[in-house]
């Protein structure tokens, strides 16, 4: 098949090669040189064709253009002449190497088709118009035909502009019609660390004016409301940030920023637009999932789908669906895939790249969209989008609407009349996904593809593999897709604060990462591929906030210059923790000690604090027995989560130990003994006194 194709291009190209006339004209001999200045600046456009598919052999055909001097001195001798032929192309192999051939177009078949141009002067436009009926262009089956306008001088071809021409009469049998389904992405790189903390401000540029996600904007509104959208809900969730006070944090500075109403704007905008459209959400912040997949951040990617549908759901759409996912670059393979199947809100159709997923065995003609691949969790849809169709609604190359409208009606006329299709077909149209797209071109196309009759615009979810599809090979993932994603150096310290964040999430009371599993997804997006540097600096911000967070539990009271002295062999030591989170907090403390010989103690003790205030738990230590001398241990005091994971760093406390207890009473005895034997000589000596006064007044009395 590849042979035949290259055969019938080849075949292609020898017919189309310029026929020159050989033999000049007598204005011509009299006619100055052509040079080379003139070949490069003078300009010839076509600007319109009526009617884009002509349908009878009389209909007239009106090719209308503008010739232009820009060589900066007045010309002579020009005239505007039709290249054509007859001959249908073959395939569309056929059309690319015509398109692709800067000096393949059509012959001269005809010097009666041609308008004269007197003069022209410098800097000056003139407009042309030809017109011929398909009666006279020879043609006499439904095809698609190679047509240029080219300007001559004395003869001699200057310069042409080749398009091409679909004739469609009435066939027996009427073509079947293929369903084509668009996707358009509004996706775009995260602008937000967390919260209403920005580290740019290019979005606020990008949704007015000709600002890309303006122009999405214009063509959501005119787009039929068969399309399918595919929306990033961190744009949404970004623009929806704007709309209040928000705060950009640069390296150089940091400043306040007023609400944005162009933001309030177009979020209304595309609500009303789509309300009756299908609405895809991405993963929140279009993760790049082969990438987690492979480096161990599993499960992320369930997360994002089910944070994206949710976020979707509430700004967009209330019927923004996550059952079908559109990876990054349209690639995945089978690690990735089988995450996605398996994800909590499970996918059941993937849109892919046509080289992730060829047919099995080539084939010359063009293969049906939707096919099925297997997963561990059961088969998938696939659905693999038209790499020339998709091209055409986002040129490479500097083009016209008019001339990728052409382009439009052709492919897609050709791949109708492609040889041994009985059956509908599914074709698929998917731009890339930070596509910048021109709203006149793809409003332009739209409108086509709806009215063209060998087509009907169907949406992506409605494409099922039929009888006329084609068995495809498993996903083909090539070193370079792998090089493409985001690397394990990268995504190291986005583990680190996915880690630390999951933490706080484990000992708050709503079970929540409190609000960094978003954060932390914008930092696994498919944008920092090709920005590491700003996904990178995104990360080293967002693990700055998670860590303030985390630092609001602490405890306190220890130190290595706060020691506490614990009296006798045993005794209990408040140990406080600090709830400074704007909700409740259950946690454990782990109390272990570091020098066993000398102090004796190992609690986990679970502890529910209320936000703003402290907890206390009384831990018993004590000194074990033998231990013949005082001095000073420590303890670490670590704070776990439920289910035991370390949440902060273990601090250290010193217990200062004073003696033993056995010393101690008799210490406590003798000095007992002491205090008695005072207290009994301060008795009798008090008895003595008063025997003595008694005596004395005796004899005072007898006396007298």
């Amino acid at each position: 098949m590849i042979r035949k194709a290259a055969l019938l291009a080849a075949l292609s190209a020898a017919l189309l090669a310029p026929l020159v006339a050989a033999t000049p004209t007598t204005a011509a001999a009299n006619a100055p040189a052509v040079t080379q200045a003139n070949r490069q600046s003078i300009a010839v456009s076509i600007t319109s064709i009526t009617p884009e598919v002509p349908k009878t052999p009389n209909d007239e055909i009106k090719i209308s253009g503008v010739v232009r001097n820009d060589t900066g001195a007045p010309l002579s001798w020009l005239r505007v002449q039709l290249r054509y032929t007859s001959q249908r192309f073959a395939d569309r192999t056929a059309m690319a190497a015509y398109h692709d051939d800067p000096n393949a177009k059509p012959p001269l078949v005809s010097e009666s088709s041609f308008v004269p141009i007197q003069a022209l002067a410098a800097g000056a436009s003139v407009p042309f118009e030809i017109v011929r009926t398909p009666a006279q262009l020879g043609l006499t089956s439904f095809g698609v035909y190679p047509v240029a306008v080219e300007v001559a001088q004395s003869g001699v071809g200057v310069v042409a502009q080749k398009t091409f021409l679909t004739y469609a009469p009435p066939m027996t049998p009427a073509l079947p019609k293929n369903r084509l389904a668009i996707a358009l992405p509004v996706i775009d790189q995260p602008h937000r660390a967390d919260g209403s903390t920005f580290f740019d401000d290019k979005l606020s540029q990008s949704l007015t004016g000709k600002g890309r996600l303006a122009d999405l904007a214009r063509i959501a509104q005119t787009a039929p409301k068969s399309v399918t959208w595919f929306f990033e809900p961190a744009l949404l969730d970004d623009v929806q940030a704007m709309t209040r006070k928000y705060t950009v944090k640069t390296k150089k500075e940091t400043q306040e920023k007023p609400a944005d109403p162009n933001a309030a704007q177009w979020l209304q905008s595309m609500r009303t637009s789509l309300a009756a459209s299908p609405v895809v959400a991405t993963p929140y912040a279009d993760p790049d999932i082969t990438a987690l997949a492979h480096q161990g951040l599993d499960g992320q990617t369930s997360r994002a789908i089910e944070l994206g549908g949710q976020t979707a759901r509430s700004l967009l759409n209330r019927n923004a669906q996550t059952t079908t996912n559109w990876p990054p670059a349209g690639v995945l393979d089978a690690d990735a895939l089988d995450l996605l199947a398996v994800s909590k809100d499970r996918v059941d159709r993937v849109l892919l790249n046509a080289t992730n997923l060829p047919p099995q065995t080539p084939t010359a003609t063009t293969p049906d969209a939707a096919s099925t691949i297997d997963t561990v969790n059961g088969p998938v849809t696939a659905l693999v989008a038209d790499p020339e169709l998709s091209r055409l609604f986002e040129p490479t190359a500097p083009t016209t609407t008019l001339l990728s409208t052409q382009r439009f009606i052709a492919e897609t006329a050709m791949i109708a009349t492609e040889p041994g299709q009985t059956l509908p077909r599914s074709l698929v149209v998917a731009p890339s996904r930070r596509w910048n797209p021109n709203p006149t071109l793809v409003s332009g196309l739209l409108r086509t593809a709806a009215r063209l009759p060998w087509l009907t615009l169907t949406p992506l979810n409605e494409l099922q593999p039929s009888k006329a599809s084609v068995p495809r090979s498993g996903p083909v993932y090539t070193d370079q897709n792998r090089g493409d994603e985001l690397s394990a150096k990268y995504l190291e310290p986005v583990k680190d604060v996915a880690w630390k964040a999951q933490l706080t999430s484990l000992i708050t009371a709503d079970k929540r990462a409190s609000g960094f599993d978003t954060a932390v997804l914008r930092l696994t997006s498919s944008a920092w591929r090709t920005s590491t540097r700003t996904g990178r600096g995104a990360t080293k911000l967002v693990d700055s906030v998670v860590e303030a967070r985390t630092d609001k539990i602490q405890i306190t009271g220890v130190g290595p210059d706060r020691p506490r002295t614990l009296a006798g062999r045993n005794g209990e030591v408040p140990i406080s923790v600090k709830n400074g989170l704007d909700s409740r907090v259950t946690l454990k403390i782990d109390v272990k000690s570091n020098n066993p010989e000398l102090l004796s103690v190992d609690i986990v003790e679970k502890l529910t604090i209320e936000p703003g205030q402290s907890g206390t738990i009384q831990v018993r230590m004590q000194v074990p027995e033998g231990t013949s001398d005082s001095g000073d241990a420590t303890v670490s005091v670590q704070l776990l989560t439920a289910d035991g994971q370390p949440y902060g760093e273990a601090e250290k406390l010193t217990i200062r130990t004073t003696g033993y207890t056995g010393i101690a009473l008799v210490i406590v005895g003798a000095a007992l003994t002491v205090m008695l034997a005072a207290v009994v000589l301060r008795i009798l000596r008090r008895r003595s006194e008063r025997r003595l006064a008694r005596a004395a007044k005796l004899r005072e009395s007898e006396a007298v």
